[in-house]
């Protein structure tokens, strides 16, 4: 077997809400190296995420060296970025970008077990960048068909995630029908905000 580069994991488009349920995660091999993936109430996995929201806060919460928190919210919920010295792009992206603004953030879902046994889902983002309205619009859009295909494939038996899925979460998929939908809503809200009467 020749040593090709390891291909770039797809970033998966997920809203809030189902990212902060995916509390659990897997790898498909014993390597070490080997890609750690959190599983998606929807029946996918995801070693990457490609999410985009509006930008509300940011600090730096590190101890000894900068170590920024950011929380992005989109029409369902809010994320969890956190970068330090191993992202410092992404470190000074959350140092410099001002609060509120649109941003566009691909990265790797990271799991934290806390003390009472809950588990905390959050972003390690590899890229941080602002963006517009239109293509935040557009994000609400795409991750709402990704995530209507997601449920409606689950049903399938050969859906080895899907059948994964069920057996890690008691979660209804309705739940993230809904948010789709509500998210998409949203939008149509903004809009008729946007334009005077």
């Amino acid at each position: 077997m020749s040593q090709s580069a390891p291909t770039r994991e797809v970033a998966r488009r997920v809203f809030a809400t189902e990212f902060n349920d995916a509390t659990f995660t897997f790898k498909e091999s014993d390597d070490e190296r080997a890609p750690v993936y959190s599983l998606l109430p929807t029946g996918e996995r995801a070693n990457r995420v490609f999410i985009v929201g509006t930008l509300t806060e940011t600090e730096d919460v590190g101890e000894d060296s900068e170590y920024w928190r950011g929380r992005v919210v989109d029409p369902t919920g809010t994320f969890f970025v956190y970068a330090g010295q191993y992202q410092p792009e992404a470190a000074s992206a959350l140092r410099d970008l001002d609060t509120p603004s649109y941003v566009a953030i691909v990265g790797k879902p990271r799991t934290y077990e806390t003390e009472d046994g809950s588990v905390n889902v959050s972003v390690r983002p590899e890229s941080i960048t602002e963006v517009t309205a239109d293509v935040r619009d557009r994000w609400v859009v795409e991750t709402a068909e990704r995530t209507l295909e997601r449920v409606e494939a689950f049903e399938d038996e050969g859906n080895e995630y899907a059948r994964r899925a069920e057996e890690e979460y008691d979660l209804p998929l309705a739940r993230y029908t809904e948010g789709a939908i509500e998210a998409l809503e949203s939008l149509d809200e903004e809009e008729s905000v946007e334009q005077p009467a």
